[in-house]
């Protein structure tokens, strides 16, 4: 099954609420999820409302301690199965460097957990930044997924996506295919359309026709510790959510 990254550079563009709604999508249409949360900010674990824990039980000892990923996942009840996250996984950069055994880990270790327990879409949260987890992911990943809300500061954030993924093409010896997806999108204003106009311009076939709407319930959903199916199922946001993993399965992007 495929493991999907989702990965932007820039904060604040809904990348941890898509790789949420993304994995509760795909179970709607019972397709067995793994989520990664590979963000020292643990929005992800902390929205699932009990996996906040000790550092041990968290993906940092799978850095730290080196303890199986089987070892770390929990259920999430409606979705699949969670690989926390906790705050310590900010110490990893400075512990482990930038050389090519750190780089491949997460590679390596989730080979091992498919080996043992096949059959599972694995979406991978990343960190705001460039540094050694999220280019664990980036190596780990088949695809990428990268949301862009829709304001300027965004596009130039997906622009820098572009760059860096450039630079480390050669280095993983392929390309990296990606998708960018439009977030807070809001048809009011004609910024959110020019940002459209070019992100197409930019990225062509690349940036999914589906948008995620700036909706209330979708804010709202994470505070209640839910996705949007499970919040708001009726909700613009539920509906918009629902038809990317559509187009995204349609694409052969899972």
């Amino acid at each position: 099954m495929a493991r999907i990254a989702v990965f932007n550079q820039k904060g604040g563009v809904g990348k941890t609420t898509t790789a949420l709604n993304i994995a509760a999508g795909l179970a709607q249409t019972y397709v067995p999820v793994r989520m990664v949360d590979l963000d020292p900010q643990a929005h992800l674990s902390s929205i699932h409302g009990s996996a906040l824990g000790s550092q041990t039980n968290s993906i940092f000892a799978f850095y730290q301690d080196s303890r199986p990923l089987a070892e770390l996942e929990m259920d999430w009840e409606g979705i699949g199965r969670l690989i926390p996250a906790h705050s310590e996984l900010i110490k990893v950069d400075s512990t482990f460097g930038k050389g090519p055994n750190v780089l491949n880990r997460l590679r390596e270790g989730l080979n091992t957990l498919e080996w043992s327990w096949p059959g599972r879409t694995t979406i991978i949260d990343c960190c705001p930044f460039l540094g050694v987890l999220s280019l664990n992911a980036v190596f780990a990943a088949d695809r990428l997924l990268v949301p862009v809300s829709s304001d300027f500061l965004s596009l130039r954030g997906a622009l820098q996506v572009e760059r860096t993924l450039a630079a480390l093409e050669p280095v993983l010896r392929r390309r990296v295919e990606r998708s960018y997806i439009l977030t807070r999108f809001d048809r009011r204003r004609n910024m959110t359309f020019e940002i459209q106009r070019r992100m197409t311009e930019h990225f062509g076939d690349e940036v999914c026709e589906t948008v995620i709407s700036e909706n209330v319930a979708v804010a709202e959903a994470p505070s209640c510790n839910r996705d949007i199916f499970s919040h708001a199922a009726s909700s613009r946001g539920a509906q918009d959510y629902a038809a990317l993993v559509e187009e995204l399965k349609r694409k052969g992007f899972f």
